[in-house]
């Protein structure tokens, strides 16, 4: 197994300018997130947050240092108790019953805003009367709402764990719909999330995607390889092992960037097409976006900016036809879109984007809707219409 890594620049981005800050005035400003254990989508969104908001004070449940860009490392962020608990390095998704103890401790009194970046628990932070609770939220818990056989199934913890992880989670989804109102104004980072707010929440959300660096990813002028690609967190989910069995029976080669509790499992089910990549840095991935036949989404995604990247590059996207990926991926013209969450379905959508010969300018084209100054202007009209 490749794995690369250079000590707190996994993930540098060579950005020529920075916008110009938000204008917060004399507000002080907080930005919540639920844990910085590595580099995912979420962690990009908090980077623009930063960006916009250079001041902010950053909280989170749990930092492991040198896990994430140098930027966020900068922002030296004040943790919660959960940072002391034993073996929480390797094992913090075992301590998912004590976040909301975790997440309500947190001593937001002096601040005026409160920007919370949630997939979780943080959305439920408790903030002063006097301040705004901004929230932008990724999703409404998967493993407390829709997924928890994904996560907990007996198949995977056992049956005893299963049943003691059921109980735990249903009482998270309460104390999580139960809070729900603590936040002033949601924003969903997809039209699909802002749905499951309105489900879960019974709240309304304003939609402003994620950004993408589409001037660092960019097409180059080489022709791609060979292989499909992967670049996720490895968590069960992403659905990579559906991935997996799909480029076996395509016969094709297969590249996973990422880490994850997956991964042992997914490298028992792995043939000899399968290369895992380990932590790449981002120059090498957007060598990879480039080099690749197509990327693969198999699983439901809220947002997914993995595929937006592989866009930016001018390199198609095969994914499953669910889920935030829906507004992103053009099925026939940027990518294929697949109608069954089967290893079959995915193989077929595979030999189907092999035959394509899909216009790389108008797919990186396609991708420049989801770009960083898109995101600083939209999230700095939010921003100003909080403290108004």
């Amino acid at each position: 197994m490749k794995h690369v890594t250079t000590e707190n620049n996994n993930y540098e981005l060579d950005f020529s300018t920075l916008p110009s800050p938000a204008d917060t005035g004399d507000a002080r400003v907080a930005i919540v997130h639920d844990w910085l254990t590595g580099m995912r989508g979420g962690e990009k969104v908090l980077e623009g947050l930063v960006d916009l908001l250079p001041r902010a004070q950053v909280f989170t449940l749990l930092h492991i240092p040198g896990s994430v860009s140098s930027k966020l490392e900068a922002s030296r962020p004040k943790q919660s108790f959960i940072r002391f608990l034993p073996g929480v390095e390797r094992h913090y998704r075992r301590y998912l019953p004590l976040f909301p103890i975790a997440v309500e401790q947190f001593d937001l009194d002096e601040f005026d805003l409160v920007i919370s970046t949630s997939h979780c628990a943080v959305k439920s932070t408790v903030v002063p009367n006097r301040a705004f609770h901004l929230c932008y939220c990724h999703t409404p818990m998967r493993y407390a709402w829709d997924q928890f056989e994904s996560y907990f199934g007996s198949q995977r913890v056992g049956r005893l764990a299963n049943l003691g992880y059921r109980i735990a989670m249903n009482k998270l989804a309460r104390w999580d719909a139960s809070t729900a109102n603590r936040v002033d104004q949601y924003i969903a980072n997809s039209h699909y999330v802002a749905t499951r707010i309105s489900r879960y929440y019974d709240r309304m959300a304003t939609v402003i995607y994620p950004p993408v660096n589409t001037t660092f990813y960019s097409p180059s002028d080489s022709r791609p390889d060979s292989y499909f690609l992967i670049v996720s967190a490895l968590v069960p989910y992403k659905k990579i092992d559906v991935a997996i069995e799909a480029c076996r029976l395509a016969n094709v080669p297969l590249r996973i960037v990422g880490d994850g509790p997956e991964l042992p499992r997914l490298q028992t089910l792995s043939e000899h097409n399968v290369e895992f990549m380990g932590t790449c840095s981002d120059i090498e991935i957007r060598d990879l976006y480039r080099g690749s036949l197509a990327l693969l989404l198999p699983g439901e995604e809220d947002f997914g900016i993995s595929p937006v990247e592989s866009l930016a590059c001018g390199r198609p996207v095969v994914a499953l036809n669910k889920g935030g990926v829906t507004e992103t991926v053009i099925d026939g013209e940027t990518g294929i879109l697949v109608n069954e969450p089967t290893a079959e379905a995915l193989a077929d959508g595979l030999n189907r984007a092999t035959d394509i010969n899909f216009d790389s300018t108008y797919i990186r084209q396609s991708s420049l809707r989801f770009s960083l100054e898109r995101f600083y202007d939209e999230m700095r009209a939010s921003i100003t219409n909080s403290l108004s």
